[in-house]
């Protein structure tokens, strides 16, 4: 098929996270204004096949981004899982990408800002999204502090620590009330198309994120 030529702007920007090509036109087809391409969303989301996102750079005219993350499990990474991290990154690096997306926590659940910063060394000048690890830290308002004063972190993934959107509304509100001038809030957890305008009314957030945030409705593939 040829490139599919984006003509739609919106000041909320939904983020639709996919695995493969096909569900990237999909989301594309139903109004995503922008992709997060990762695999094995059943283990909350791993780095993808380069294959796969060459093909969604080439065909889908979207802003994509795409996960650094080794393997499931905790957020706690070992030397070699750095340094696969950091290989990977340079690889994504050549390809037309708006930003990656990634996350690392030390063994007490705070942020690994050794190797946070390592990382981001690697990406720049790639825009870079700290994901839904941020969720799993032992203080949540504490760690964002630390991750606004990082200028080449630019957004956070989060539900609010808690497992969904809806149930973390409050921290998430006080997070964009506090935080927002420094670093850009995007809205996850459990977010669909059915549920969008309530979250949305509940939060008033610009960004959102979901594998359904766009819905399912079927779009030709060629």
């Amino acid at each position: 098929m040829e490139r599919i030529v984006i003509g739609r702007t919106s000041t909320i920007i939904k983020e639709a996270c996919v695995e493969s090509y096909h569900e990237a036109v999909e989301a594309f087809s139903n109004g995503a204004d922008r992709l997060e391409v990762c695999s094995r969303l059943d283990l909350d989301g791993l780095t993808p096949d380069k294959m796969i996102v060459e093909k969604i750079i080439q065909k889908v005219n979207l802003p994509v981004k795409v996960m650094i993350r080794p393997r499931g499990g905790d957020f706690n990474y070992t030397n070699t899982e750095i340094h696969k991290m950091c290989q990977d990154i340079k690889y994504f690096k050549d390809l037309s990408l708006d930003g990656i997306v990634i996350g690392v926590l030390d063994s007490n659940y705070k942020i690994d800002m050794s190797n946070l910063l390592k990382l981001c060394e690697k990406a720049f000048p790639l825009k870079i999204t700290f994901h839904k690890a941020i969720d799993q830290t032992n203080n949540i308002i504490q760690e964002v502090r630390k991750l606004s004063q990082i200028k080449k972190i630019h957004s956070i993934l989060t539900s609010g620590g808690k497992p969904n959107a809806n149930l973390g509304k409050e921290i998430i509100k006080s997070l964009i009330k506090t935080f927002s001038t420094d670093i850009d809030f995007i809205v996850a957890g459990s977010i669909t198309s059915d549920n969008f305008d309530m979250i949305h009314k509940l939060i008033g957030a610009n960004e959102y994120h979901g594998k359904n945030i766009v819905g399912k409705k079927p779009y030709p593939i060629t």
